[in-house]
């Protein structure tokens, strides 16, 4: 369930996902008993509910439960509350009674067939109660915000820096320097980000993985597999709309 500036993902029988990193800052949270997680080659360690900081390379195994997956783009301004309070580690474990309040209440909602928009409300408070009170200065360069949204736009047909700097009214050298200060990423890294969340979303709307490669702008279904498995781990096939 994708909504602008976030989505939520839930993963029955989870296993072993391959070496990834993404744009996203992550908060995963077991529905059953526990996950592992690792941050790049280091060693594995059990989480009942874990946060991952934005572009860290890191391995998941679900240990065959059911685990949700919350990701909230670090531009936001609760993203920008998580990073703060929780930059300190590569992955941030969160106590067991703190995850499982998280979940409890995603859980129950989930095993109930709740619609999305519950689900989606449910998964929003979870990432503003980890948030906390938002902190100064959290929102992001107004010049910034306006090409995103101008980006999220135009995923369909080719974008350029150049046009991007153009909106932004700065010159295409200021506007990198500028989008990576705000955001973390390159900006060619946050397109390719953007057209993933959005071939997701037409899959998952009923399109088949070809049409929803072509609507967000990759050249094929294989460019799109391919920036999937670096982003998430997985081959986008393997996501089953419930």
């Amino acid at each position: 369930m994708l909504w602008n500036g976030g989505s939520l993902w839930i993963g029955r029988d989870a296993g072993l996902v391959e070496r990834h990193a993404h744009h996203a800052v992550q908060v995963a949270l077991a529905m059953d008993s526990a996950f592992r997680m690792r941050e790049d080659h280091a060693g594995w360690r059990e989480h009942a509910g874990a946060i991952v900081m934005p572009h860290r390379p890191h391995q998941f195994d679900g240990c065959g439960g059911a685990v949700a997956q919350i990701f909230v783009e670090p531009e936001t301004a609760l993203g920008r509350a998580l990073v703060q309070r929780h930059t300190t580690e590569a992955i941030a474990d969160l106590p067991r009674d703190v995850a499982q309040a998280l979940v409890s209440p995603l859980r129950a909602a989930y095993r109930a067939r709740a619609n999305d928009a519950t689900l989606v409300a449910l998964a929003q408070g979870a990432i503003g109660a980890l948030a906390g009170p938002l902190p100064p200065l959290s929102a992001v360069d107004p010049r910034i915000t306006r090409v995103i949204a101008w980006v999220r736009e135009r995923l369909d047909a080719p974008v350029t820096l150049t046009d991007a700097a153009r909106v932004a009214h700065l010159s295409p050298s200021r506007f990198r320097h500028l989008f990576v200060a705000q955001t973390g990423v390159s900006f060619r890294a946050y397109l390719l980000w953007a057209r993933v969340a959005t071939a997701v979303g037409a899959a998952m709307g009923g399109q088949s993985w070809t049409a929803a490669a072509q609507e967000a702008g990759f050249a094929d279904s294989a460019h799109l597999s391919r920036t999937c498995r670096r982003m998430f781990g997985i081959a986008p096939v393997t996501l089953i709309k419930e």
